[in-house]
């Protein structure tokens, strides 16, 4: 189940230290951040490369059709929205064709994307859970950014709403830039170093911040 995150001391920080994003917590309410279910690094990170670019809805669908390629597949996960079928394993992944892949609706890039990302879980690059857990948030951006399709925000993201890392700041995200720039009403968004640079006010609680931003 998801983890029920205590979220009191950071905004009492960032009320303390930021006057114009208080204002916004205040009309917000309370910060709803809180931890998705994460089975694996391997199957989170599968479902952010099926998700990029596309519209919700049409990445559920063909998050749908990858799972049902494998019917021998029947684990089964509970997440907020009840129990669902389990991803394929990288074994699995590896095993079936390209076409057998391109078949559920996968874009080119984004099966060999999957194919990459399988065998660096087979070979380590890509750690468990538990080894996540013990490795700094520059140490997972390095190690993953190796996987193709995989980026630092891909990451981030992972670690802000998978891993609830709590001092995380995306400053390439164009939501967290354009919350930023309505709150200091800038006329263009922030470059990520000004944006950056801001928020080191915001230590060490960024990842509260970036959910109101």
């Amino acid at each position: 189940m998801p983890k029920k995150l205590d979220h009191t001391a950071a905004c009492e920080h960032l009320c303390r230290v930021d006057r114009k994003l208080a204002r916004i917590m205040a009309r917000s309410g309370p910060c709803r951040l809180q931890q998705e279910t994460t089975q694996s690094i391997f199957e989170a990170l599968m479902e952010s490369i099926i998700y990029q670019q596309l519209n919700g809805r049409v990445a559920a669908t063909i998050t749908a059709r990858v799972k049902a390629l494998f019917p021998e597949n029947t684990q089964r996960i509970r997440t907020r929205r009840g129990l669902v079928d389990g991803f394929p394993s990288p074994e699995q992944i590896l095993a079936a064709s390209e076409e057998r892949l391109r078949s559920a609706g996968l874009s080119r890039a984004k099966m060999l994307a999957i194919r990459d990302l399988a065998a660096k879980a087979l070979d380590g690059t890509v750690p468990t859970v538990k080894q996540a857990n013990r490795m700094s948030d520059e140490e997972l951006i390095e190690r993953l950014d190796s996987v193709r399709g995989i980026g630092r925000w891909t990451v981030e993201m992972l670690l802000l709403f998978r891993l609830a890392r709590p001092d995380v700041l995306a400053v390439d995200d164009y939501g967290i830039r354009k919350g930023f720039a309505k709150i200091h009403k800038l006329a263009e968004l922030p470059k990520p170093k000004e944006l950056l640079a801001y928020g080191e006010r915001w230590r060490p609680y960024r990842s509260v911040a970036s959910w109101y931003l």
